[in-house]
């Protein structure tokens, strides 16, 4: 497997993968859902304004902030995904994989949601689902940022 390390520095990938995250979430994410949830498949509809303790924020900014801060991890583990069709088959697995376990094993049992009555498929496929497409589309912005960084250094030197 070849792997292509960017250099770019730990300051200069947090900015741009908090983005990439946010913005993911926002778009991809829940875009996904909103298919899902139409289609009769997802458990919740997409772009909750419900306020979220304790500060009261929308639960779609609050998604979207905690996608900001996954995609800096992304950003930081991306620079070790292969090239090509298999970046994209990666960036999916990431997001599918990562943030599903922790949701459903962390998040969902902090907030007193078990898990012992066994698996609900419509919640499983929807979380596989957006998460994998937020994956995809933080892989995609973080690649259009990359794009034009370089481009914006071409027209410098």
């Amino acid at each position: 497997m070849k792997y292509q390390h960017n250099k770019t520095s730990l300051p200069a990938r947090l900015l741009p993968g908090f983005l990439a995250g946010f913005l993911a979430t926002l778009i991809f994410h829940q875009g996904v859902l909103a298919i899902l949830w139409h289609a009769g498949i997802a458990p919740m509809a997409p772009f909750q304004m419900k306020a979220t303790a304790p500060f009261g924020v929308p639960m779609v900014i609050s998604l979207a902030f905690w996608g900001g801060v996954w995609g800096i991890l992304l950003s930081m583990m991306e620079i070790y995904f292969p090239r090509g069709f298999r970046y994209w088959v990666m960036a999916f697995l990431f997001g599918a994989l990562l943030p599903t376990s922790v949701a459903l094993f962390v998040v969902l049992p902090l907030k007193g949601h078990a898990l012992s009555a066994g698996p609900h498929w419509p919640l499983l496929i929807t979380a596989l689902s957006v998460n994998g497409a937020w994956g995809v589309g933080s892989a995609l912005l973080l690649s259009v940022a990359k794009r034009s960084v370089l481009r914006r250094r071409d027209t410098w030197t």
